[in-house]
């Protein structure tokens, strides 16, 4: 798994109107790229009048998987700018398709291209990119006397709480980044002199801004 990416929050859509064209953008996060075709087709049938419907999605940890589709726009001038966009804005698993509805101008290729690159980013700002963080679920049983001075220094330390449950004893749900598990733990053994249950959870991702 990936310790971090960039991808976005939502399927989420904008328009913007260029020489009287008006240019749709649809984005969507995906995890397959079975669920990237299945929107572009959603998207091809809800705007089934539209002059044209080009797409591109860059699926896979390696970003392995990545096609794209002028949809009838001469070749190079729709699929390809859709597709640099996510590529440049470093984007994983994401499909975007810009609709666009012919407003009766022509734009030539040069002016096709920066029409759908400027869809393409509509469309992302519409999805609000969010980085996926990679952490690790770590329980930490301790004593009642434990647990103020554990709780400080999680505090003090800048690691994120997921919850405490309350018993005999005080289980401390912690959320360290996950390249940093194992280093967390040897720290919280030492820290509690030893008189600490550790128990290692499952990796998680959080949605954190993108800088």
């Amino acid at each position: 798994m990936l310790s971090r990416y960039k991808t976005l929050t939502r399927q989420d859509s904008k328009e913007i109107v260029i020489r009287k064209s008006r240019f749709i953008g649809h984005a969507k996060p995906v995890e397959s790229e079975e669920e990237a075709i299945a929107f572009i087709e959603e998207i091809k049938k809800l705007h089934w009048n539209a002059t044209h419907n080009c797409s591109a999605y860059v699926v896979g940890e390696r970003d392995e998987c990545q096609r794209q589709s002028d949809d009838g726009e001469p070749s190079g001038t729709a699929g390809k700018p859709i597709l640099e966009v996510i590529k440049h804005q470093q984007l994983k698993n994401v499909a975007i398709v810009v609709t666009r509805y012919f407003g009766g101008i022509l734009l030539g290729a040069g002016g096709l291209i920066r029409a759908y690159t400027d869809g393409a980013v509509a469309a992302i700002e519409a999805g609000q990119p969010v980085m996926k963080v990679l952490y690790r679920e770590v329980k930490v049983e301790v004593d009642y006397t434990w647990y103020g001075k554990l709780e400080n220094e999680l505090h003090a330390r800048g690691y994120k709480v997921q919850g405490a449950d309350f018993t005999d004893k005080v289980t401390v749900a912690c959320l360290p980044l996950d390249e940093e598990a194992d280093r967390f733990i040897a720290w919280m053994t030492d820290f509690t002199q030893g008189q600490s249950v550790v128990t290692m959870g499952e990796p998680l991702y959080i949605d954190e801004p993108v800088e």
